[in-house]
Protein backbone atom coordinates (compact mmCIF):
# COMPACT_ATOMS: atom_id res chain seq x y z
CA UNK A 1 0.00 0.00 0.00
CA UNK A 2 2.76 2.67 1.16
CA UNK A 3 4.28 1.30 -2.49
CA UNK A 4 1.93 2.08 -4.36
CA UNK A 5 0.99 5.80 -2.79
CA UNK A 6 4.54 6.56 -3.33
CA UNK A 7 4.16 5.81 -6.63
CA UNK A 8 1.67 7.63 -7.16
CA UNK A 9 2.95 10.89 -5.67
CA UNK A 10 6.25 10.48 -7.90
CA UNK A 11 3.79 9.84 -10.84
CA UNK A 12 2.28 13.32 -10.29
CA UNK A 13 5.34 15.20 -9.16
CA UNK A 14 6.41 14.16 -12.81
CA UNK A 15 3.34 15.27 -14.59
CA UNK A 16 3.35 18.46 -12.91
CA UNK A 17 6.98 19.18 -13.66
CA UNK A 18 5.97 17.97 -17.07
CA UNK A 19 3.02 20.95 -17.20
CA UNK A 20 5.27 23.58 -15.82
CA UNK A 21 8.16 22.96 -18.26
CA UNK A 22 5.80 22.89 -20.94
CA UNK A 23 3.91 26.32 -19.86
CA UNK A 24 7.57 27.56 -19.71
CA UNK A 25 8.28 26.34 -23.16
CA UNK A 26 5.35 27.90 -24.90
CA UNK A 27 5.93 31.23 -22.22
CA UNK A 28 9.59 31.75 -24.45
CA UNK A 29 8.14 30.86 -27.85
CA UNK A 30 5.11 33.62 -27.18
CA UNK A 31 7.87 35.96 -26.07
CA UNK A 32 10.43 35.74 -28.71
CA UNK A 33 7.23 35.79 -31.22
CA UNK A 34 6.16 39.02 -29.58
CA UNK A 35 9.57 40.82 -29.45
CA UNK A 36 10.29 39.84 -33.45
CA UNK A 37 6.72 41.53 -33.89
CA UNK A 38 7.82 44.29 -31.98
CA UNK A 39 10.91 44.94 -33.78
CA UNK A 40 9.92 46.84 -36.70
CA UNK A 41 7.40 48.98 -35.26
CA UNK A 42 9.76 50.18 -32.58
CA UNK A 43 12.32 50.99 -35.32
CA UNK A 44 9.92 52.73 -37.57
CA UNK A 45 9.16 55.14 -34.64
CA UNK A 46 12.90 55.25 -33.35
CA UNK A 47 13.42 56.15 -36.91
CA UNK A 48 10.76 58.39 -37.08
CA UNK A 49 11.85 60.44 -33.73
CA UNK A 50 15.49 60.46 -35.10
CA UNK A 51 17.18 64.22 -36.08
CA UNK A 52 17.15 64.23 -39.88
CA UNK A 53 21.03 64.43 -40.12
CA UNK A 54 20.64 60.62 -37.91
CA UNK A 55 17.90 59.11 -39.95
CA UNK A 56 19.72 56.06 -41.28
CA UNK A 57 21.62 55.59 -37.97
CA UNK A 58 22.52 51.96 -36.50
CA UNK A 59 22.42 52.81 -33.15
CA UNK A 60 19.37 51.46 -31.04
CA UNK A 61 18.31 54.62 -29.74
CA UNK A 62 18.44 57.68 -31.39
CA UNK A 63 21.41 60.93 -30.71
CA UNK A 64 18.69 63.16 -30.06
CA UNK A 65 14.72 63.16 -30.48
CA UNK A 66 13.29 65.55 -32.98
CA UNK A 67 9.84 66.47 -34.88
CA UNK A 68 11.80 67.55 -38.40
CA UNK A 69 10.47 63.63 -39.57
CA UNK A 70 7.05 64.65 -39.09
CA UNK A 71 7.11 68.30 -40.17
CA UNK A 72 8.80 66.48 -43.64
CA UNK A 73 5.73 64.45 -43.83
CA UNK A 74 2.87 66.84 -43.66
CA UNK A 75 4.60 68.71 -45.93
CA UNK A 76 4.98 66.08 -48.41
CA UNK A 77 2.01 64.52 -47.92
CA UNK A 78 -1.84 65.08 -47.18
CA UNK A 79 -2.14 62.98 -43.88
CA UNK A 80 -5.73 63.74 -43.20
CA UNK A 81 -6.99 63.13 -46.20
CA UNK A 82 -4.95 60.09 -46.51
CA UNK A 83 -6.43 58.99 -43.22
CA UNK A 84 -10.05 60.25 -44.10
CA UNK A 85 -9.94 58.33 -47.57
CA UNK A 86 -8.16 55.15 -46.12
CA UNK A 87 -11.10 55.23 -43.09
CA UNK A 88 -13.75 55.58 -46.12
CA UNK A 89 -12.20 52.63 -47.81
CA UNK A 90 -11.57 50.35 -44.75
CA UNK A 91 -15.32 51.06 -43.88
CA UNK A 92 -17.28 50.71 -46.89
CA UNK A 93 -15.01 47.38 -47.50
CA UNK A 94 -16.24 46.36 -43.86
CA UNK A 95 -19.71 47.00 -43.89
CA UNK A 96 -19.81 44.93 -47.13
CA UNK A 97 -18.36 42.39 -45.97
CA UNK A 98 -20.04 42.17 -43.15
CA UNK A 99 -23.34 42.33 -45.12
CA UNK A 100 -22.88 39.83 -47.27
CA UNK A 101 -21.38 37.08 -44.36
CA UNK A 102 -24.71 38.12 -42.20
CA UNK A 103 -26.74 36.50 -44.98
CA UNK A 104 -24.57 33.84 -46.16
CA UNK A 105 -23.84 32.58 -42.72
CA UNK A 106 -27.69 33.36 -41.32
CA UNK A 107 -28.57 30.37 -45.01
CA UNK A 108 -25.95 28.10 -43.77
CA UNK A 109 -27.08 28.03 -39.86
CA UNK A 110 -30.85 28.43 -40.34
CA UNK A 111 -31.58 26.00 -43.69
CA UNK A 112 -30.79 22.36 -44.35
CA UNK A 113 -30.64 20.93 -47.85
CA UNK A 114 -29.00 18.15 -49.81
CA UNK A 115 -25.26 19.30 -50.93
CA UNK A 116 -25.25 21.94 -48.32
CA UNK A 117 -21.81 20.60 -47.02
CA UNK A 118 -20.08 20.64 -50.40
CA UNK A 119 -21.54 24.06 -51.22
CA UNK A 120 -20.04 25.89 -47.98
CA UNK A 121 -16.81 23.52 -48.50
CA UNK A 122 -16.64 25.37 -52.20
CA UNK A 123 -17.59 28.54 -50.82
CA UNK A 124 -14.91 28.94 -48.39
CA UNK A 125 -12.27 26.83 -50.61
CA UNK A 126 -12.42 30.41 -52.62
CA UNK A 127 -10.59 31.69 -49.73
CA UNK A 128 -7.77 29.57 -50.43
CA UNK A 129 -8.00 30.86 -54.15
CA UNK A 130 -4.02 33.39 -54.11
CA UNK A 131 -5.25 37.08 -54.84
CA UNK A 132 -2.54 36.67 -57.92
CA UNK A 133 -5.13 34.73 -60.03
CA UNK A 134 -7.98 36.79 -59.66
CA UNK A 135 -6.21 40.30 -59.66
CA UNK A 136 -5.82 40.41 -63.51
CA UNK A 137 -9.39 39.78 -64.18
CA UNK A 138 -10.75 42.47 -61.49
CA UNK A 139 -8.30 44.88 -63.14
CA UNK A 140 -9.87 44.49 -66.45
CA UNK A 141 -13.03 44.36 -65.25
CA UNK A 142 -12.58 47.39 -63.39
CA UNK A 143 -10.78 49.22 -66.51
CA UNK A 144 -13.81 48.26 -68.49
CA UNK A 145 -16.21 50.04 -66.07
CA UNK A 146 -14.36 52.85 -66.05
CA UNK A 147 -13.67 52.40 -62.18
CA UNK A 148 -9.50 52.81 -61.98
CA UNK A 149 -8.13 55.27 -59.88
CA UNK A 150 -11.70 55.64 -58.07
CA UNK A 151 -12.18 54.21 -54.28
CA UNK A 152 -15.35 52.51 -55.55
CA UNK A 153 -12.44 50.16 -57.77
CA UNK A 154 -10.87 49.32 -54.48
CA UNK A 155 -14.37 48.62 -52.57
CA UNK A 156 -16.61 46.17 -54.67
CA UNK A 157 -14.06 43.82 -55.60
CA UNK A 158 -13.69 42.98 -51.91
CA UNK A 159 -17.05 42.57 -50.54
CA UNK A 160 -17.01 38.92 -49.87
CA UNK A 161 -14.87 37.50 -47.15
CA UNK A 162 -15.13 33.80 -46.72
CA UNK A 163 -13.49 33.95 -43.47
CA UNK A 164 -16.01 36.09 -41.93
CA UNK A 165 -18.83 33.64 -43.05
CA UNK A 166 -16.97 30.80 -41.54
CA UNK A 167 -17.03 32.77 -38.40
CA UNK A 168 -20.51 33.80 -38.40
CA UNK A 169 -21.66 30.52 -39.49
CA UNK A 170 -19.94 29.03 -35.94
CA UNK A 171 -22.19 31.64 -34.01
CA UNK A 172 -25.18 30.78 -36.32
CA UNK A 173 -25.18 27.00 -35.78
CA UNK A 174 -24.77 27.77 -31.87
CA UNK A 175 -27.76 29.64 -31.83
CA UNK A 176 -30.71 28.48 -29.83
CA UNK A 177 -33.23 26.75 -33.18
CA UNK A 178 -35.96 27.32 -30.29
CA UNK A 179 -35.75 31.18 -31.11
CA UNK A 180 -35.84 30.69 -34.63
CA UNK A 181 -38.91 28.45 -34.11
CA UNK A 182 -40.92 30.65 -32.01
CA UNK A 183 -39.91 33.78 -34.84
CA UNK A 184 -41.16 31.79 -37.20
CA UNK A 185 -44.41 30.40 -35.23
CA UNK A 186 -44.87 34.36 -34.83
CA UNK A 187 -45.62 34.37 -38.26
CA UNK A 188 -42.35 36.68 -39.23
CA UNK A 189 -40.51 36.64 -41.80
CA UNK A 190 -36.84 35.25 -42.57
CA UNK A 191 -35.64 39.05 -43.63
CA UNK A 192 -37.78 40.21 -40.40
CA UNK A 193 -36.35 37.35 -38.15
CA UNK A 194 -32.70 38.24 -39.14
CA UNK A 195 -33.09 41.82 -37.95
CA UNK A 196 -34.91 41.47 -35.10
CA UNK A 197 -34.16 38.24 -33.42
CA UNK A 198 -30.28 37.18 -34.74
CA UNK A 199 -28.74 40.23 -35.21
CA UNK A 200 -29.39 41.95 -31.57
CA UNK A 201 -28.55 38.59 -30.13
CA UNK A 202 -25.23 38.35 -31.84
CA UNK A 203 -24.16 42.06 -31.55
CA UNK A 204 -20.91 40.79 -29.85
CA UNK A 205 -19.71 38.33 -32.60
CA UNK A 206 -20.62 40.60 -35.28
CA UNK A 207 -18.67 43.90 -33.59
CA UNK A 208 -15.61 41.88 -33.10
CA UNK A 209 -15.68 40.71 -36.43
CA UNK A 210 -16.15 44.38 -37.92
CA UNK A 211 -13.17 45.52 -36.46
CA UNK A 212 -11.29 42.54 -37.82
CA UNK A 213 -12.59 43.71 -41.41
CA UNK A 214 -12.00 47.33 -40.72
CA UNK A 215 -8.24 46.72 -39.64
CA UNK A 216 -7.61 43.99 -42.80
CA UNK A 217 -9.09 46.34 -45.26
CA UNK A 218 -6.79 49.49 -43.78
CA UNK A 219 -3.87 47.46 -43.65
CA UNK A 220 -4.55 46.36 -47.28
CA UNK A 221 -1.85 47.44 -49.63
CA UNK A 222 -0.92 45.08 -52.95
CA UNK A 223 -4.94 46.17 -54.07
CA UNK A 224 -5.13 49.57 -53.48
CA UNK A 225 -1.41 50.04 -54.76
CA UNK A 226 -2.71 48.49 -58.20
CA UNK A 227 -6.01 50.51 -58.55
CA UNK A 228 -5.30 53.54 -57.38
CA UNK A 229 -2.31 55.77 -58.72
CA UNK A 230 -3.20 59.69 -57.13
CA UNK A 231 -0.83 59.51 -54.48
CA UNK A 232 -3.30 61.93 -52.36
CA UNK A 233 -5.79 58.61 -52.15
CA UNK A 234 -5.43 56.23 -49.81
CA UNK A 235 -2.07 55.85 -47.23
CA UNK A 236 -0.37 53.00 -48.93
CA UNK A 237 -0.20 55.18 -52.48
CA UNK A 238 0.54 58.37 -50.20
CA UNK A 239 3.92 56.23 -48.79
CA UNK A 240 4.75 54.63 -51.91
CA UNK A 241 5.46 58.27 -53.37
CA UNK A 242 7.88 58.93 -50.72
CA UNK A 243 9.86 56.54 -53.36
CA UNK A 244 11.41 58.18 -56.29
CA UNK A 245 14.10 58.01 -58.37
CA UNK A 246 15.89 60.60 -56.66
CA UNK A 247 16.16 58.71 -53.37
CA UNK A 248 14.10 57.60 -50.46
CA UNK A 249 12.97 59.61 -47.39
CA UNK A 250 13.23 57.43 -44.52
CA UNK A 251 12.99 59.62 -42.21
CA UNK A 252 9.62 61.27 -43.69
CA UNK A 253 8.41 57.85 -44.29
CA UNK A 254 8.87 56.13 -40.92
CA UNK A 255 7.25 59.63 -39.23
CA UNK A 256 4.21 59.06 -41.94
CA UNK A 257 4.02 55.40 -41.34
CA UNK A 258 3.79 55.96 -37.86
CA UNK A 259 1.32 58.75 -37.53
CA UNK A 260 -0.61 56.51 -39.88
CA UNK A 261 -0.62 53.77 -37.83
CA UNK A 262 -2.29 55.55 -34.67
CA UNK A 263 -5.62 55.31 -35.83
CA UNK A 264 -5.77 51.71 -36.38
CA UNK A 265 -3.40 50.76 -33.00
CA UNK A 266 -5.78 52.98 -30.64
CA UNK A 267 -9.43 51.42 -32.47
CA UNK A 268 -7.54 47.84 -31.84
CA UNK A 269 -6.37 48.66 -28.56
CA UNK A 270 -9.81 49.91 -27.25
CA UNK A 271 -12.00 46.61 -29.08
CA UNK A 272 -8.73 44.34 -28.54
CA UNK A 273 -11.50 41.91 -26.12
CA UNK A 274 -14.13 41.86 -28.22
CA UNK A 275 -11.85 40.63 -30.98
CA UNK A 276 -10.53 37.93 -28.60
CA UNK A 277 -14.17 37.42 -27.54
CA UNK A 278 -15.41 36.11 -31.01
CA UNK A 279 -12.53 34.03 -31.94
CA UNK A 280 -13.21 32.23 -28.53
CA UNK A 281 -16.94 31.92 -28.74
CA UNK A 282 -16.65 30.61 -32.50
CA UNK A 283 -14.10 27.63 -31.84
CA UNK A 284 -11.76 29.52 -34.29
CA UNK A 285 -8.53 30.31 -32.28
Amino acid sequence: MTTDTTTRTATTTASTRTRRLDAVGGHLVLGAITVFSLVPIVWMYVTALRPRDDVLGQSVLPTGISLDNLRAAADLLPLGGLIGNTAFMAVGVAACQLFTALLAAYAFGRWHFRGERVLFLIFVATWLVPFQVTMLPNYILLSNLGWLNTLTGVIVPQITAPFAVLLLRQHMRSFPRELLDAARMDGRSHWNTLWTVVVPSLRGPLAALAILLFVTAWNEYFWPLLVLSDPASVVQIGLRSLITEAGTDYGAMMAAAGALCLPILAVYLLLQRQVVNAFVRSGLK
